[in-house]
């Protein structure tokens, strides 16, 4: 047997200790339909505070383009309602540029290609439908001048540890030429209570997103996970910036994935951790900034200091 990629992180994710499984695989069609109610949250202030940034973004960014031709390459386009305002600013601004979204979801990279195909039907898009790295290599080492401009957004990097960021950050590095743009979404400490109201709304948005992972397995590897067994829990840790989300058994289970051929025990309150989502200092950033190969450039920041999009040149 070939396991495909979700199966075989599957199995490495329940066979570990303490059991894991990647946030990476919540975004199937019914996850992506959760993670929008998510976004549209009150609680959830990540989406405003960078749809703000965004929508003032496009004259600092043109700035350090140079004027030179590049391209706009997005790791987890998603459905592209942020960078929008990006493009808008740089079609009018006669910018020079090609549209390349990055990710892992056929369904996102669908619902983008409708909406450029609608509102600019003449903007070079050539969407590519994979993990990050998969995708860079795929996009080979790029045309000779032409600059590129990495968005990174959302705080899609607080999914890393900040060990791992650094690592992630430095292999991205090894895709850029020197001189290359980097942006980056961090959201940044503040009030511990406005962050853990924020990854665990009252409406049950997102422990229903994260529960719909469990839904996935059932699904597409023939398992069979009682949800009503199953509870979200999430945490948040103000000295480390860490906030924790974990899908935690109610009782003991045994369940069987038919697909992969396995049974998993579960003891009572036994938790699966699904996501960390890191938040980080300033000074954080400008440390990470230097260990993964790059000049900060300057922090984007929302009128309330809430998130940043740092721009960053590789070195």
């Amino acid at each position: 047997m070939h396991p495909s990629t979700f199966a075989s992180d599957i199995l490495a994710g329940l066979r570990a200790s303490p059991k894991q499984l990647s946030s990476k695989w919540f975004y199937d069609e019914r996850g992506n339909k959760l993670f929008q109610a998510i976004m549209a949250m009150p609680e959830y202030y990540l989406t405003d505070c960078e749809k703000e940034i965004f929508q003032d973004a496009g004259p600092a960014l043109l700035a350090a383009t140079g004027g030179r031709p590049f391209d706009l390459i997005e790791l987890g386009a998603g459905d592209g309602s942020k960078t929008q305002y990006l493009i808008e600013h740089f079609l009018a601004a006669g910018a020079d540029f090609v549209y390349r979204p990055i990710d892992i979801s056929a369904h996102a990279i669908e619902l983008l290609g409708t909406l450029i195909r609608h509102r600019w039907p003449f903007l070079p898009f050539q969407p590519i439908e994979g993990d990050y790295f998969s995708a860079l290599n795929r996009l080979g080492s790029g045309q000779s001048g032409r600059l590129r401009l990495v968005l990174f957004p959302g705080g899609n990097i607080g999914n890393f540890t900040p060990e791992e960021a650094v690592e992630f950050l430095r292999h991205l590095r090894t895709f850029l030429r020197p001189g290359d743009l980097l942006l980056t979404g961090f959201d940044l400490k503040k009030d511990p209570a406005i962050i853990l109201a924020a990854y665990n709304d009252a409406t049950g948005h997102t422990a229903a997103f994260n529960l719909n992972l469990l839904a996935r397995i059932n699904r597409e590897l023939s398992a069979d996970f009682d949800l009503d067994n199953w509870r979200h829990w999430e945490t948040y840790d103000p000295l480390s910036g860490a906030a924790r989300s974990y899908l935690v058994a109610q009782g003991p289970q045994t369940v069987h994935i038919a697909d992969l051929e396995e049974v998993f025990s579960f003891a009572p309150y036994e938790a699966i951790a699904v996501e960390i989502s890191q938040k980080y200092s300033r000074q954080e950033i400008q440390a990470m900034s230097v260990a993964a190969g790059y000049t900060l450039l300057e922090h984007l920041e929302d009128a309330r200091g809430w998130f940043t999009d740092s721009l960053w040149r590789a070195v």
